[in-house]
């Protein structure tokens, strides 16, 4: 180096910054809703501010509502972007928040992808850029799974907690029969109530399920829907419906699981006797069958003291 060479000092070139888009979504607009979304944002704006060579670029968030339904603009929107070279980054709260279901969340990775846009999940701590693609298939669909049934879970329990409470609605959801007045609560329609009426006894003077109709056509009466024609399961869910005496069992689909009996939860159409009297000559029909000398018992299960009990419970 000769002696009067000058020494000029360079500095490094700056790394690139990247441009950083938040997706946030919720899928209400109820108060609880709106904060965990202004949650969201926040927790992931001071994450992107603590990251050297980070720029928040933007912010899109969806919101749904009974008016705009699933409506995801600010996602599309989100991508457009990422079409436009506007995002190196989109940095989401978790996996649940960035698409609706399975299917939709990989369709949009693979978008990503092609557009060389790195994605993230911070609740789950992945990161597209190094992650196996079908290690990331795999885990998104096993924690979708572990989602949909922990909110299945979620909704049964809730259920439960409203039926042992007492609070559930659906003591009180409406049925052919009833109207629910200005509190919520289950009151007789004078008017379908006879028809009801109708029904159980037609069914204990012998009429089939088809008898039934007939009749019903016979005297103009219209379904529940309001149409002409009736139909044969709504018969016999209606001939099932332990509420029409008063009565509202809730979880009784459940196999070894604990019912809730709401006893007098609602005005009686039909006594408890005359239900019961439905029930077992339901069973006892269900046990014929057809054949070439007339109608015969499938079975013994029915015996002459169980008939003799429905003749007794007719008188």
């Amino acid at each position: 180096m000769q002696e009067n060479s000058k020494i000029h000092f360079i500095p490094p070139m700056p790394k690139r910054e990247k441009r950083v888009g938040i997706y946030s979504r919720v899928s209400t607009n109820s108060t609880e809703q709106l904060q965990s979304l202004t949650t969201q944002v926040s927790h992931l704006t001071r994450i992107i501010a603590a990251t050297p060579q980070w720029l928040l670029a933007d912010v899109y968030m969806d919101i749904a509502t009974s008016k705009t339904g699933s409506s995801r603009k600010e996602f599309n929107r989100m991508i457009d972007d990422c079409n436009n070279k506007k995002l190196d980054i989109v940095i989401t709260k978790s996996i649940s928040r960035f698409g609706r279901d399975t299917v939709e969340i990989l369709d949009a990775l693979n978008q990503l992808k092609v557009l060389g846009v790195r994605a993230i999940f911070e609740q789950e701590e992945l990161d597209t850029a190094n992650t196996d693609s079908d290690l990331m298939i795999s885990i998104i669909e096993s924690l979708a799974q572990a989602e949909n049934e922990s909110r299945s879970e979620n909704i049964k329990w809730g259920i439960k907690q409203g039926a042992a409470s007492g609070k559930s609605k659906l003591y009180d959801r409406k049925c052919y029969g009833y109207k629910n007045n200005v509190d919520g609560s289950l009151v007789l329609d004078e008017k379908t109530a006879e028809n009801v009426k109708l029904i159980f006894d037609l069914y204990l003077q012998g009429c089939s399920v088809l008898g039934i109709i007939k009749e019903l056509e016979k005297r103009k009466i219209l379904s529940p829907t309001g149409k002409e024609k009736w139909c044969k399961r709504t018969i016999d869910v209606m001939l099932s419906n332990e509420k029409y005496t008063g009565d509202v069992r809730l979880l009784k689909s459940r196999e070894n699981e604990t019912q809730y009996l709401s006893s007098d939860n609602n005005p009686a159409i039909i006594s408890k006797e005359t239900f019961e009297a439905v029930q077992i000559e339901k069973a006892r029909r269900s046990n014929m069958t057809d054949g070439e000398n007339g109608s015969k018992r499938k079975n013994e299960k029915y015996s002459a003291k169980r008939k003799g009990r429905l003749n007794d419970i007719e008188k």
